[in-house]
């Protein structure tokens, strides 16, 4: 049999008849992670709401107001997954997320339509199609495509839109009905069973398809071909939007370029231009930083050096530092036995901590360190280096406990008559 879905894409709301109900546990999707959910697996008498299958993901919708969490096929059957168990042989209204449903319609009756137009035109057939999150991708078998091909192709297709084409299915009892093999299609799943479904778009293209589809090409309302990159083993990628999702983008787009307009200080059709002057100018910005950053640090190490009276630590926190900052510090401290705690970044950003000197105190005090920061460190390359989510208002704690713990190393140091010179030259 084939579904309600199938025979007519434009039911919102339909009744039928509970056949099964039984536990299940599924993955999903559940803010963005993958999470195991339990559930139960329900089939139903028919549905308006379509299973996953021939790259067009699942509806969804209700069964008697409970969320339809996934619809899978399983033979002639579409297996609607819920949190909550319905009695078999009930009677259930079923609503479906039009939104969703159209939005998927205009996007897979396009493609058939750009697939029959770069077939027909040019002889690039259809490998492989993915109607993705946002920008639909359909695999031509071409190891090249031209601009003018991809225009003509475009232009083919809204033509038709323009037209008013019909697009309507027709059934075949028997998948081995030797007419079936004058249709375009990429074959039947193996576990295949009942009718064969096949897609008419009138005077264009005739093909094996399970999928939900709109009634007439103008329901797409319009076609724009993006463009196409290289794919896989010699194919080409064409890309497209259609109908809401090309609205949205086109809102999105305008968005995005008004903002640049502030940002660039010039008009969209100099933003590339524009962008790339200030890539240039952050790029030659950068560089001039990192060279004062370790003139910086190079002045820092020899004032320490040069002072008269030395700390028997060494502390510093720079808000604008970085790597490269810290590394030419200790560098040019040179001392190994100097006790150091150099910080960078601020509250609100976050920054970075490291700790160097002896080995004894990198082992017992870096995760100490680490701890008062609440960050995440480990030792490498005898230095103790972490991330602090909030360096400037922890530096103080972490450098008592800094200074604690080289004033009870050199107590016992000198009760044992062995007294650290390095720490007070």
């Amino acid at each position: 049999m084939s579904l309600k879905c199938q025979k007519d894409s434009y039911l919102k709301e339909f009744q039928t008849r509970v056949k099964s109900c039984t536990p299940a546990k599924k993955t999903l999707l559940v803010e963005g992670k993958k999470t195991s959910v339990e559930g139960y697996n329900i089939i139903l008498e028919d549905s308006i709401l379509f299973p996953e299958g021939g790259g067009q993901p699942d509806d969804r919708g209700t069964i008697n107001d409970i969320p339809v969490l996934s619809i899978s096929r399983s033979g002639e059957d579409a297996v609607h997954f819920t949190k909550t168990e319905i009695s078999v042989g009930s009677e259930v209204t079923l609503q479906l997320d039009w939104d969703r449903r159209f939005e998927f319609m205009q996007q897979h009756t396009a493609q058939h339509l750009i697939t029959a137009m770069a077939d027909h035109k040019f002889g690039f057939q259809t490998t492989s199609w993915d109607i993705g999150t946002d920008i639909v991708t359909i695999e031509l078998d071409t190891p090249s495509i031209t601009t003018e091909q991809l225009r003509n192709i475009e232009d083919s297709a809204n033509e038709s839109l323009r037209n008013n084409v019909s697009v309507g299915p027709s059934f075949y009892q028997d998948k081995d009905d030797p007419e079936l093999k004058k249709f375009r299609g990429l074959g039947l799943p193996d576990d295949h069973v009942g009718v064969v479904r096949v897609l008419t778009i009138e005077g264009i293209d005739n093909a094996l398809c399970c999928g939900t589809h709109v009634s007439n090409l103008s329901h797409i309302q319009a076609i724009k071909i993006l463009g196409a990159e290289k794919g896989k083993k010699s194919k080409m990628n064409l890309l497209f939007l259609a109908g809401v999702r090309l609205l949205r983008y086109s809102a999105n787009t305008y968005s995005r370029e008004k903002t640049l307009t502030g940002v660039l200080k010039g008009p969209g059709e100099k933003h590339c231009e524009l962008a790339e002057k200030a890539v240039k100018s952050f790029k030659t910005l950068q560089k001039t930083c990192t060279t004062q950053s370790r003139e910086i640090a190079t002045l820092e190490a020899q004032l320490y050096k040069q002072a008269q009276d030395k700390d028997t630590v060494f502390v510093k926190h720079r808000k604008d530092g970085d790597n490269d900052y810290v590394t030419v510090l200790i560098a040019e401290l040179a001392d190994e036995n100097l006790p150091k705690l150099v910080t960078t970044g601020d509250d609100k950003d976050g920054g970075m901590f490291v700790l160097a000197g002896p080995q004894i105190l990198i082992q017992e005090l870096g995760p100490k360190i680490c701890e008062v920061f609440h960050g995440k460190g480990a030792p490498s390359k005898g230095l103790f280096r972490g991330k602090a989510p909030k360096p400037e208002s922890q530096r103080g704690k972490a450098e008592s406990l800094l200074r604690e713990y080289v004033a009870n190393q050199d107590q016992r140091q000198g009760e044992n008559g062995q007294g650290d010179s390095s720490r007070q030259s």
